[in-house]
């Protein structure tokens, strides 16, 4: 190891190729694309120098709000650590993170990147700036879309977007917002206090911004999307960034608060569509948590996996030991469930991102999916890194390590983009007024037809889900909403159980087929692994070793 590696001191997973270490990845891509993206470089990256970033700005190099100038002006930027910057750079031109869905790509391509960048705050600031670019190739006018070039990293200069649409009174309730958006001329001005949780606040050269016309109607309806740039028409700052936030990790991407002051803004699309413009974009950055989960998740997995490996105790290896491979097949297991489902989810979306208002059933269905995977995978994330800390023992609480901070990261995709209740009451919604989880009882129903080997377990997880599914539909909207979080947890499962099983029956893996068999014993049924499995084990969770 050189003395530029020194990181490897700290981490079992670090130098390592995360893309071709991660075979049921691949597996799952080529069911879902009939190819495999060539992500090796990213792996590459991500598994070395972007790894080493990300936890130096965690531990040392926290971005810094320049607030002013040192002749006097109030400028509001942010200071990146240099490292973070170039690494950004990088992720945007020369890897095109944000490129793909828009140039010839694939959803899969950009998510699967997110999933191999795995730090929530880098992915983050790539993720809001993606979402301003799909804002404004789908609705933007002339000179908005001539701005997605930036956004997406094929200008000469790389732009940052935003998405700032929570405010402190309202949290998730955007009908709460008091933000208000006033007609002067042929232009706009915002004026409001204050978008509280405002990732990229300071970074962003544009920001899209929920804002109720004055005299506009009530709730969320009577929202409409603008876009603010960072400088108004006059060279000045067009808008004022309070402070930026303390985390208790995410620290990469700088957090603030954002006050509007007759800030200029423009309309994005038609005003009274602005709510559904706003749920489109949340799809998008939910979609993109399912994938950071994921990705920390499996960072997790991967420091345990290599610990376990290296690591004595009681005269033998961690992983020879049976309690050991139970922990790794229980992590491998939970996390492949969750990751099944979260591409079965950007499928649909992939086959629906192009609708606009009013939707069709394809689209109502993606919706419904990405609400599920997004509280899939972050439950998933949150179990799995903490347990690859206890794998770590005491080293695992030690903030020198990666996996501690792995595991903080991993506690905030619960809470971004709304947390297990708003998920639950979303997915109510979806069900009550668009009849989304019909079809997806359909869709699942069809691929549980299409499974020979295993299909009990298939058909076990599709009553499981249509029953679950039908007492929410029997029931009046209190005792609904009080049995939703339970019901989305079910209908996950189900969705995972079934999707693992496709898989594996249309690719011919028998690894894949068994998976679905233990996923619906242990998280759909809640029975414990069996030990007959103990001498399978490592074929199932070395997943180095798959092809």
């Amino acid at each position: 190891m050189s003395s530029g590696d020194t990181y490897g001191q700290l981490s079992n997973s670090y130098g390592r190729n995360h893309f071709e270490v991660d075979g049921p990845l691949r597996l799952m891509l080529r069911y879902f694309t009939g190819r495999v993206p060539d992500l090796s470089a990213l792996g590459s990256f991500a598994g070395k120098e972007l790894y080493e970033v990300a936890d130096y700005v965690d531990k040392v190099a926290n971005p810094r709000h320049v607030m002013w100038s040192i002749n006097g002006e109030r400028v509001d930027e942010i200071w990146l650590e240099p490292s973070e910057r170039a690494a950004l750079v990088r992720l945007f031109k020369e890897f095109g993170v944000n490129k793909s869905p828009y140039r010839g790509g694939t959803w899969f391509d950009h998510f699967a990147s997110i999933y191999l960048i795995s730090d929530p705050g880098i992915a983050c600031i790539l993720t809001v700036t993606n979402q301003t670019a799909y804002a404004l190739y789908k609705y933007g006018d002339e000179g908005q879309k001539k701005l997605v070039g930036g956004l997406i990293g094929e200008a000469a200069a790389v732009t940052y977007g935003a998405t700032w649409f929570t405010e402190l009174q309202g949290g998730s309730d955007l009908g709460a917002n008091i933000v208000e958006a006033t007609k002067q001329g042929g232009s706009w001005k915002i004026s409001g206090d204050t978008k509280y949780f405002a990732s990229n606040a300071g970074l962003a050269d544009y920001a899209l911004v929920t804002a109720r016309p004055v005299g506009g109607p009530a709730g969320a309806k009577g929202l409409g999307l603008f876009l603010v740039p960072k400088f108004a028409t006059t060279g000045k700052r067009n808008f004022v960034v309070r402070r930026l936030k303390d985390k208790s990790a995410t620290v990469s991407v700088p957090t603030g608060e954002v006050e509007f002051h007759d800030s200029e803004a423009s309309a994005v699309g038609d005003l009274s569509q602005g709510i559904y413009y706003t749920m489109e974009d949340l799809m998008v950055s939910r979609l993109a948590n399912s994938f950071g989960a994921l990705g920390v998740a499996r960072k997790s997995y991967l420091e345990a996996y290599y610990y376990a490996k290296k690591r004595k105790a009681f005269g033998k290896l961690l992983i020879d030991h049976p309690l050991v491979q139970r922990d790794l097949l229980e992590m491998e297991l939970y996390l492949e469930g969750t990751m099944a489902l979260a591409l079965k989810a950007v499928d649909q979306f992939q086959r629906s991102w192009q609708e606009t208002p009013p939707y069709d059933d394809v689209y109502h269905y993606a919706r419904l999916l990405t609400h599920i995977a997004k509280n899939s995978t972050a439950d998933m994330a949150s179990y799995v890194s903490k347990a690859a800390m206890e794998l770590h023992g005491g080293l695992g609480f030690l903030e020198e390590y990666p996996v501690e901070r792995l595991h903080r990261e991993a506690l905030i995709t619960p809470i971004w983009e709304g947390p297990s209740n708003i998920q639950a009451l979303e997915m109510l919604e979806v069900m009550a007024k668009k009849k989304a989880h019909l079809t997806l009882l359909e869709d699942m129903r069809r691929l549980r037809d299409g499974i020979a080997l295993e299909r009990d377990a298939a058909s076990e997880a599709l009553e499981g889900m249509t029953a679950a599914l039908g007492r929410l539909s029997s029931s009046d909207e209190q005792g609904a909403q009080f049995q939703a979080k339970d019901v989305l947890a079910t209908v996950g499962n189900g969705i995972s159980t079934i999707m693992l099983l496709a898989i594996g029956a249309k690719l011919g893996d028998r690894r894949l087929l068994d998976m679905g068999r233990l996923y619906a014993d242990r998280f759909l049924e809640g029975r414990p692994i069996p030990p007959g499995v103990l001498g399978r084990a490592r074929e199932v969770f070395a997943i180095d070793e798959i092809a």
